[in-house]
């Protein structure tokens, strides 16, 4: 194995050289839990922690290394390396993390390709594809959409689902296919490149880590069944995980129930592109549009030019972007609050000496 088989490439050799970290070897992080991590190299996959320094220079989260991430190392013994340095990112998944307002979660790091994977036959919902596509589309990662389990309903229906996504989301690659018959699993496969980043994206049950291992040929992840009491999925990744396959890289991720969109203007323009190219054509500069006279959007809802869920959908998520932008905002007035107040107490502590 090489390190371009682990996605590696001149940038990051680049960066790596104008940095002086030629010293070092270079890993990739394949997993996390608690600050402790997986590093794998071109020879084999090690346990690795950051130093110190890393450690406490760090202002928020996002400056620990995450799933994905390349990583300057040098070794501590047999089994374990350091981590003394993060490689720049080229593209970042996050969302909205979940119960801390104002703050965000890293997905995943340095992916080219996400596969937004939708089973057809339970909780199929394409508001919930087009929240995915505003994460992909935030963070410049190509998306592909795989409706799975076609097996469990007939072609009639299968046609009617295909139509109804291909009639809200426009220009995004779609296959369907069903990880018990192994039909488009082939077709799948196809797309992907050797040393490229592929990260699956989806909730709990939709049959992500069974479409892992068809598509590594092999059981590397566990995998488990719908619960009969709830029709839900039950949580089988753990964590997040980075897996090199044959003809491509692959990171496997929990199932998410909660996907919360952050900062998200780029994403959420590109994916209601045709709503927010109509916003032009309104009367108001500032419209909402929910109730304004002379709205392009609305008159286009009401003559069935924009399909009615998109557009809610489209309100839904510019209220939840809007919302995130005020608690980030609020949340850095408190700190500067809280800077000034420390300073002014140091200051007359001082004074009173």
């Amino acid at each position: 194995m090489t390190l371009e088989d682990l996605g590696y490439n001149k940038d990051l050799e680049s960066y790596r050289r104008s940095q002086n970290l030629e010293s070092f070897g270079v890993g990739r992080v394949i997993s996390e839990h608690k600050e402790r991590y997986v590093v794998k190299t071109t020879e084999d996959e090690y346990d690795a922690e950051i130093i110190g320094n890393l450690r406490f220079s760090a202002q928020k989260r996002s400056d620990f290394p995450a799933v994905g991430d390349w990583v300057a190392i040098s070794e501590y013994d047999e089994e374990k390396v350091l981590i003394h340095s993060v490689f720049p990112r080229k593209t970042i998944i996050e969302r909205h993390a979940v119960g801390k307002q104002g703050e965000k979660q890293i997905i995943a790091t340095n992916v080219d390709f996400a596969f937004i994977v939708q089973s057809v036959d339970r909780d199929f919902n394409i508001n919930r594809i087009e929240r995915y596509l505003i994460i992909c589309n935030t963070a410049n990662v190509k998306p592909i959409i795989v409706l799975n389990k076609i097996d469990l309903i007939n072609e009639i229906e299968l046609k009617k689902l295909i139509s109804k996504v291909q009639d809200r989301v426009k220009q995004v690659p779609l296959i369907e296919i069903s990880n018990e018959t192994k039909k488009g699993i082939e077709k799948l496969k196809k797309l992907m490149q050797k040393g490229k980043t592929y990260c699956l994206l989806g909730s709990s049950g939709v049959g992500k880590s069974t479409l892992l291992n068809n598509l590594s040929g092999s059981q590397l992840m566990k995998t488990n069944t719908i619960s009969t009491s709830t029709n839900k999925g039950r949580h089988v990744t753990s964590h997040r995980e980075l897996l090199v396959l044959q003809n491509g890289i692959l990171i496997d991720n929990p199932g998410m129930r909660e996907v919360g969109i952050a900062d998200s203007t780029s994403g959420l323009e590109k994916t209601f592109k045709s709503i927010i190219e109509l916003s032009k054509n309104c009367k108001f500069k500032d419209c909402t549009h929910t109730t304004e006279i002379d709205c392009a959007i609305l008159e286009a809802v009401s003559k069935g030019e924009i399909d009615m869920d998109s557009y809610e959908n489209y309100l839904k998520m510019k209220k939840e972007k809007e919302h995130f932008e005020l608690t980030v905002a609020e949340k850095r007035k408190k700190d500067k609050d809280f800077g000034k107040m420390i300073k002014h107490f140091k200051k007359t502590r001082k004074s009173n000496k």
